[in-house]
C-alpha cells in the first residue's frame, strides 16, 4: 500500500511528540476514550485504569470487540478496585507522579471515590486533570447522567436534522461524545502547554451539553445573532443553495454550487445558462427562496445520467461535488488508501484487524498503531511495580480485592 505523503519523512527513531507524558485513563464508554485516544496514539504512557470484574463498567464481553479494540489501542491496562484503602492508595501513588488524569464518570462520583481535582492537587499541584460530564460540573443539571443522544436532542441538534415534517433526527454517529472528546483533549494539551511556562496544573472540562451547542456553530449565530430558528432541511444546505443530494441513473451525488461563481460555471457545465438570466436566481437570497424548484430543475438533468459522468464533468469545471459512498465504499476509496485511514493492529488476543487511523499528521512521525488493546490486568503488576510495589505487596492487594 503506497504511503501518505506525511508518513515519508518519518524520524528513524520511535519519539513521538507526547513521549514522557504519563496519562491515568479512568474513562468509560466513548467520549472519554476518544480524548485519551489522542494522547495514546501520539505517544504518551498512557495507563488504563479498570475495576476488577464486578465492579463498575462490564467490559469483559466486548473486549474483543470492534469498538472496544479501535478505541483502546496504544495502551496498558491495569484493575484497581478505588472503593477499597488498597485501590485508593495505589491510584494516588501513580497520580502523584502522573502528569493527566481523564475522566467522564457522573461530576459527583469522583468527588465520592476522592480521586477528583481537589483530592489529586493536593499531591501533585502540576496535574491536568480532565473532565466530561453530560451537562457541567454544576449547575441545575450538573448530578444529571448524560449519554449522546440526549445531548443531541438538548443541544438542538436533532431539531435541524433530517427531513422538514418527518420529527426530530439523530445523526448517525455519537457525534456528541466524540466533540466532548475531541475538546477535552485539546483543552488538556493547551493546560500542559501553560503549565511548562508556569508549572501549575489545571482542571479541564466540558460536557455533551456544551460540545454540542459549540457543534451548532453558525446555526447557533443564526439565532444568537439575527434571531433566526433553523429547521429540518434535510440534505439541502441550510442557507447555500443549490447544495444537496441529486439523483443520477445509477443512484445520487451531491452537488455544491451556492457561490454566485460557481453557480455561473454549474449552469455554463450543463448547458443551461438560461438559468443565469433568471433575476429571482442571480442572488443567495433569492436562490434560497427558490430552493424547491431549483433543486427539481437540477434533478432532472442530472438523473438522465451516471454519477460518474457528471462528476468528471463538474470536477473538470471547478465544481465541488462527490458520490455518496457506504463506508465499506469509503475504505476502497483510492483517497482513503492513499491517506491510510485504515491501520493494522497485531493482536495476540484477536489477529490483524484493522483500526481507524488518527485523522491528525505530524511531519516526522509515524500514526501506526504501536501497542494493541491491552487485555484486563495484562500491565498491573509492571505498572504497581514501577511506583514500589513489592510482589508481596501485589499479592496481598488481589487477596483484599484490591487489584
Amino acid at each position: 500500500m503506497p504511503e501518505s505523503p506525511m508518513d515519508k519523512s518519518v524520524l528513524t527513531e520511535t519519539r513521538l511528540p507526547l513521549n514522557g507524558i504519563t496519562v491515568l485513563d479512568l474513562t468509560l464508554a466513548r467520549a472519554g476514550p476518544t480524548a485519551v485516544r489522542h494522547f495514546a496514539d501520539w505517544g504518551a504512557d498512557v495507563i488504563r485504569i479498570e475495576p476488577p470484574a464486578g465492579e463498575g463498567e462490564d467490559v469483559a464481553g466486548r473486549r474483543h470487540g470492534f469498538d472496544f479494540q479501535n478505541l483502546h489501542r496504544n495502551k496498558r491496562a491495569i484493575t484497581l478496585n478505588l472503593k477499597t484503602p488498597e485501590g485508593h492508595a495505589a491510584f494516588m501513588r501513580l497520580a502523584k507522579t502522573a502528569d493527566v488524569i481523564l475522566e467522564n464518570m457522573r461530576a459527583q462520583v469522583k468527588h465520592r471515590l476522592k480521586v477528583s481535582y481537589e483530592d489529586v492537587k493536593a499531591i501533585n499541584p502540576r496535574i491536568v486533570y480532565g473532565s466530561i460530564s453530560g451537562f457541567g460540573q454544576d449547575g441545575p443539571y450538573g448530578p444529571r447522567a448524560g449519554v449522546d443522544q440526549i445531548a443531541q436532542g438538548m443541544g438542538g441538534l436533532m431539531s435541524i436534522t433530517g427531513e422538514p415534517g418527518r420529527g426530530p433526527m439523530r445523526v448517525g454517529i455519537p457525534i456528541d461524545d466524540l466533540t466532548a472528546g475531541n475538546l477535552l483533549a485539546l483543552g488538556c494539551m493547551m493546560a500542559i502547554f501553560d503549565r511548562e511556562r508556569t508549572g501549575v496544573g489545571r482542571w479541564v472540562t466540558t460536557s455533551l451539553l456544551e460540545a454540542q451547542i459549540f457543534m451548532l456553530d453558525f446555526q447557533a449565530s443564526r439565532w444568537l445573532m439575527e434571531g433566526e430558528v433553523a429547521g429540518q432541511a434535510g440534505n439541502d444546505h441550510p442557507t447555500g443553495i443549490p447544495t444537496g443530494v441529486f439523483p443520477t441513473s445509477d443512484g445520487h451525488i451531491n452537488i455544491a454550487a451556492s457561490s454566485s461563481r460557481v453557480f455561473t460555471r454549474f449552469c455554463e457545465a450543463i448547458e443551461r445558462p438560461d438559468w443565469l438570466q433568471k433575476a429571482e436566481w442571480k442572488t443567495q437570497i433569492g436562490r434560497s427562496k427558490a430552493r424547491k424548484e431549483i433543486n427539481a430543475a437540477i434533478g432532472e438533468i442530472t438523473r438522465t445520467k451516471p454519477a460518474n459522468h457528471w462528476i468528471e464533468l463538474f470536477e473538470a469545471n471547478g465544481i465541488p461535488c462527490g458520490p455518496i459512498y457506504s463506508i465499506d465504499q469509503v475504505f476502497a476509496d483510492p483517497q482513503v488508501k492513499h491517506l491510510r485511514m485504515a491501520r493494522p493492529m497485531a493482536s495476540p488476543a484477536v489477529g490483524t484487524k484493522e483500526v481507524v487511523a488518527s485523522a491528525i499528521n505530524i511531519s516526522g512521525f509515524s500514526k501506526d498503531i504501536r501497542i494493541p488493546t491491552p487485555e484486563a490486568s495484562s500491565s498491573t503488576d509492571e505498572v504497581l511495580h514501577s511506583v514500589g510495589y513489592s510482589d508481596a505487596a501485589i499479592a496481598g492487594m488481589r487477596k483484599k480485592g484490591a487489584i
